[in-house]
């Protein structure tokens, strides 16, 4: 269950693209991918387990309460639910429609017809398996899981036995900086911001199966981590792979969904794109199902009048209407956004490991925090295109990560008050 949550629409899109531009750099950015995409995920998961659900109890309540609204609306009805819905849609439907483009006007907006069908029926049906969360791990895990893993093994099998065009040379940022630019390319996933919410779903789930102990939880969580991390590198990795040996097939692509339609057409013709609509309509329902039901879950503890189903009807509806503004759109108001929190993110999962060896816990979660916010929103404002040359005097602005150094640094200077403490006590 926990694999099919994650593996939706980012994680089939971007790793093609990601490929295909990396050309020769495959192997560094595929790494750094694999970092944020994977590595960070399955740390932030232990994080969850080890907090017992309490990741953000040493923040002041209005500080942790923001940041996870924050983080569910960003995860929830405002980028990554939608679209899955989108790429569902694009990868999934829209290859066999002769008039998929056919538009009409209402109340002054223009819709897509076809992508406004779609959306409703495939929020409708998320709607419904989120409607029912004590039945979620059957549905999921028992059911829509397996068939979604013998799909995914059988087109990874095909870009490795079928021979694909030689790899050429890296375009853009890859050609100097493959390592970063594969761990930014990994922030579009938003998997860090969604482990923080699955694992706290999870353990709800868990105690609902009746295992209630922390320690009992903390080991199912765990394991549970462990294999959706070794799931979502398989397919990466062979997702990669397919984009940078694509060739021609890559030629023009906008997303990595392109690439991926192009490719199963190429070798398989429409048999192939049934299957490929199969595994992108599974894994983006199975995502959109957990990503409604988290925020339903959420919303509901926050304003207890309002029902869980009554949310999940809302965000249903919500994230109908987001998913037709349209996927490059969609991708593009995302990326500031996400080089924002991501940080903050990254930051949590960080303190929550040292919590123990902060002389002052309270106190090294809101400094580290604030530092990581302040240059995140750095990060954020140069890539929304705003002029911050002013900050180009400081390590990694360049390539988007000018938060980590400052980050770092209050971490280890929020150490070090605990040795600096031990040492006045031994005088």
């Amino acid at each position: 269950m926990t694999f099919a949550f994650f593996l939706g629409a980012g994680n089939l899109i971007f790793p093609p693209l990601a490929g295909f531009l990396a050309g020769e750099n495959m192997t560094l950015a595929m790494l750094g991918f694999l970092v944020t995409a994977v590595g960070l995920p399955l740390i932030t998961l232990i994080a969850v387990a080890k907090a017992n659900g309490k990741i953000m109890d040493l923040l002041p309540p209005i500080a942790a309460t923001t940041l996870a609204v924050a983080i569910f609306i960003i995860i929830g009805p405002a980028f990554a639910a939608p679209r899955t819905g989108l790429v569902a849609f694009e990868v999934g439907f829209k290859p066999f429609l002769d008039n998929a483009d056919a538009t009409f006007v209402l109340a002054g907006i223009t819709f897509t017809t076809a992508q406004l069908i779609y959306t409703l029926v495939f929020f409708g049906i998320s709607m419904v398996f989120a409607l029912y969360p004590g039945k979620l791990l059957d549905n999921v895990g028992k059911v829509l899981t397996p068939i979604l893993i013998l799909l995914l093994v059988g087109l990874a099998a095909t870009v490795i036995i079928l021979p694909g065009s030689p790899v050429e040379a890296a375009v853009g940022d890859y050609q100097t900086n493959p390592l970063t630019k594969g761990i930014l390319e990994g922030y579009n996933t938003m998997d860090t911001l969604a482990s923080l919410i699955f694992g706290i779903l999870i353990i709800d789930i868990l105690r609902k199966k009746g295992i209630t102990e922390p320690k009992a939880q903390t080991g199912y969580l765990v394991k549970a981590a462990l294999i959706a991390a070794a799931g979502l590198a398989f397919v990466y990795i062979a997702l990669f792979y397919l984009g940078a040996t694509a060739g021609d097939l890559a030629a023009g692509a906008k997303n990595g969904g392109v690439i991926l339609t192009n490719y199963v057409t190429h070798e398989f013709g429409t048999t192939g794109l049934v299957l490929l609509a199969t595994v992108v309509t599974l894994a983006c329902l199975t995502t959109a199902v957990g990503l409604i039901s988290a925020c339903s879950e959420f919303f509901n503890e926050l304003l207890p009048k309002i029902s869980y189903r009554r949310f999940v009807v809302l965000l249903s509806v919500i994230c109908a209407t987001i998913a037709n503004v349209g996927l490059s759109q969609l991708i593009s108001i995302s990326i500031p956004v996400l080089m924002t929190v991501y940080p903050v993110a990254i930051a949590l999962v960080a303190v929550t490991f040292l919590t123990e060896r902060f002389a002052k816990p309270e106190a090294a979660h809101r400094i580290v925090l604030s530092v990581a916010l302040f240059f995140g929103i750095i990060d954020g404002i140069k890539a929304a295109g705003v002029d911050v040359s002013v900050f180009n005097f400081m390590p990694l602005h360049a390539e988007g990560m000018a938060w980590l150094l400052p980050t770092a640094i209050a971490i280890v200077a929020c150490l070090m008050m605990k040795k600096q403490q031990a040492t006045a006590a031994v005088s």
